[in-house]
């Protein structure tokens, strides 16, 4: 069982640099069924070309809308200020730490787009065990 659409979405980010100010930066969310746990998520800083890629699991998106989410170097949690609801993602690579907060609406929409393509709970069936076990054998 496998399925071929990619759910590919660009949304807006704030970077928060303090409690008073935060850079504008959109993300680029891509989620391929054939990788079906998996998030790719790049961040860029508007008006620059620079991309940073984080791998975010699905489920940790998810679970991020409903209360604190993850440990280590991905962390997720809803937050409301001034009627505004965000996912705040808070992401710890050894050089330093970046607070990203996200549109909860928009976070919302693209796991409905993915579930659509797989549904949570029906990922096994959307894995190439054969090609995975090939991989899996070559690197040994």
């Amino acid at each position: 069982m496998k399925s071929l659409k990619t759910v590919i979405r660009g949304l807006p980010v704030q970077l928060v640099v303090s409690h008073e100010m935060s850079l504008s930066m959109s993300v680029s969310l891509q989620y391929e069924p054939s990788d079906p746990w998996a998030v790719r998520a790049a961040f860029t800083v508007v008006g620059s070309g620079e991309t940073v890629e984080w791998i975010i699991g699905r489920d940790l998106l998810a679970d991020g809308l409903e209360g604190p989410a993850g440990e280590g170097d991905i962390r997720v949690w809803p937050a409301e200020e001034h009627d505004v609801s965000d996912l705040c993602i808070l992401l710890n690579p050894p050089d330093g730490t970046a607070l990203l907060k996200v549109p909860v609406r928009e976070i919302k929409t693209f796991l409905q787009e993915t579930e659509a393509v797989v549904p949570r709970g029906a990922e096994p069936g959307h894995i190439d065990w054969d090609a995975w076990l090939t991989h899996l054998i070559a690197e040994k």
